[in-house]
């Protein structure tokens, strides 16, 4: 806590005259400021409860000070009460991020909060989304060296942020990536593009006494450190790149596996081509037992120390996340295969103005697993190509026509299987069938229209009689008109509607107005119960209706 008061008041001095945001000692003050309240009251039909708040509220202010090499910023955050869907344990306000940091041609160092990632993020990945409630930023040191061109080197050291407090465990990490075409003079010119990484990072923990499944009277042999590798190869030739990064974990029993031994490692795979009209892509994914937490005993989506993308296509659309797939840390394998293509203008299907077309389609399956135990033991074995459980089928058609100057449609037909057993909830496979129009009309100069109508056919029944209770089942119509007038104004209107085998419906309307930086948005309407995931990772949506506002502006 001294450290913080030191390092605050340091920034305080600093940033004391900021209501000119210029010229501070020599140096520049930009920033942003956010805030985002909720009204909602009970609504039986949709599984709205009652708040007793009223009003939920979440803020935040960032600032930042440049001079030079040098930059120094701060984060308030505020949660009264946070709205839902966000983990109580937000409430409350303060300072939440703090940094003081010096970069120059060499070498970069942050001290304080600081978020970083290694390769993709499969052993670490600090970062935050707002939007999911999620911020696992690291506080210490994070140094970054550059010592020739093409090699750079990173060290750090922290814990990581859990709601208002600092998690016990602490995560340090090295990794280092050299681009060899810098490197090695005779590649400097080849076609041949080569870039290795590799990254290790460990967690300390205090010992804690945990009984083993096989003797409750003794308690497990915990690791305190537990490690975790990875090497990368990025490869570019021509029109041809492939990704790739393994990663393997040392035996780490946690909550999230059931305090098994088991090791852990993942593999990603990504191989594209992409020439002038055509592009065509195939990621493949295995996960078996790599989810990686700086404390053992922590449950939900904090203190993850590392990220485990989806493999999945990532829509807008509300009838194509209606069912998101949450990635499987305990294991998964996955394969996703992506063709665009553009007919050119002036051909049968190209028109007047040309065509695209983009084919899409990902299969995700449990690991094929033999128990071998409960806490204490291995847990499992697994085979790398072994199929288990059906998790998740996604495979679309997305066609975009420009059908005037200033007319635009996208048209897509997907097909989904969902099993609810990656939520946590009983096994099953629904079959949902989706169709999309979404058209993009320039009236004029200042007058635009967004028209967009979904439809979702799925063999998933509401019946809570028969305890089947996840109100995002059955067949659904969905609608949503926006005009934008001018540089300013917008108006929307939009309804989710259950037509058959489920039920609710969601109207909703907003009005919203920007001036320059500032952007003003007010809506009233009903929410859908659900979850909202972004890359994989994601957090509950309680059902509401009533009041949401929206107010951001920057300087």
């Amino acid at each position: 806590m001294r450290n913080k008061r030191l390092l605050l008041s340091a920034l305080a001095c600093m940033l004391g005259g900021a209501a000119g945001a210029q010229g501070i000692m020599g140096g520049h003050v930009t920033g942003n400021i956010q805030l985002d309240g909720q009204m909602s009251h009970a609504d039986s039909v949709i599984g709205a409860a009652d708040v007793p708040e009223k009003l939920k509220l979440n803020a935040r202010a960032d600032i930042l000070y440049t001079n030079g090499d040098f930059s120094a910023g701060l984060r308030f955050e505020a949660y009264q009460t946070p709205l839902l869907g966000f983990n109580p344990q937000y409430t409350g306000q303060g300072i939440a991020h703090y940094f003081v940091s010096y970069k120059a041609r060499r070498i970069s160092v942050t001290a304080g909060n600081f978020y970083e990632q290694f390769g993709s993020g499969m052993i670490l990945r600090a970062y935050e989304d707002r939007y999911l409630g999620l911020d696992n930023a690291l506080l210490g040191l994070n140094v970054t060296l550059r010592p020739v061109e093409g090699l750079t080197v990173k060290a750090l050291a922290g814990k990581q942020r859990v709601y208002w407090d600092y998690g016990q465990g602490l995560v340090r990490g090295m990794d280092a990536e050299a681009d060899l075409n810098s490197l090695i003079k005779p590649l400097a010119d080849s076609k041949l593009h080569l870039t290795l990484g590799a990254g290790f990072v460990s967690k300390y923990e205090d010992d804690e006494s945990i009984p083993s499944a096989a003797d409750p009277s003794s308690r497990l042999n915990l690791p305190l450190n537990v490690g975790a590798g990875s090497v990368r190869l990025n490869l570019d030739y021509g029109h041809f790149t492939l990704q790739s990064e393994y990663a393997r974990k040392g035996q780490d029993p946690s909550k999230i596996n059931d305090f098994i031994y088991r090791p852990g490692e993942a593999l990603m795979v990504n191989m594209s081509y992409s020439r002038r009209g055509l592009s065509a892509s195939l990621q493949a994914k295995h996960i078996d037992n790599m989810g990686f937490k700086s404390v053992r005993s922590q449950a939900g989506e904090m203190l993850f120390i590392n990220y485990l993308p989806a493999i999945n296509k990532q829509y807008t659309y509300s009838s194509l996340t209606m069912f998101p797939y949450v990635t499987q840390v305990n294991g998964e394998n996955g394969l996703q295969a992506e063709v665009a293509y553009r007919f050119k203008k002036g051909t049968l299907l190209g028109g007047k103005y040309g065509t695209d077309v983009t084919l899409n389609a990902s299969t995700i399956y449990g690991l094929d697993t033999v128990q071998l135990g409960g806490a204490g033991t291995e847990g499992y074995s697994a085979s790398w190509f072994g199929l288990g459980d059906h998790y998740f089928t996604d495979a679309s058609l997305e066609v975009e026509k420009k059908l005037g100057k200033h007319l635009t449609l996208t048209a897509i037909y997907c097909y989904q299987e969902f099993n609810p057993a990656v939520e946590g909830e009983d096994p099953g496979l629904y079959h949902n069938h989706i169709v999309v129009g979404d058209l993009h009309w320039r009236v004029n100069k200042k007058h635009t229209l967004h028209f967009k109508a979904e439809w979702m056919g799925s063999d998933s029944r509401y019946s809570p009689d028969e305890g089947l209770t996840d109100r995002r089942a059955g067949d659904w119509l969905m609608g949503f008109v926006e005009w934008s007038l001018g540089r300013h104004w917008f108006f929307s209107a939009s309804d989710q509607y259950a037509y058959n085998d489920g039920t609710g419906n969601y109207p909703s309307v907003a009005v919203g107005y920007t001036h320059g930086t500032t952007r003003l948005q007010l809506g009233y309407g009903k929410q859908r119960e659900g979850l909202l995931c972004i890359g994989g990772v994601c957090r509950p949506v309680p059902a509401s209706n009533g009041l949401t506002f929206s107010l951001s502006t920057s300087f």
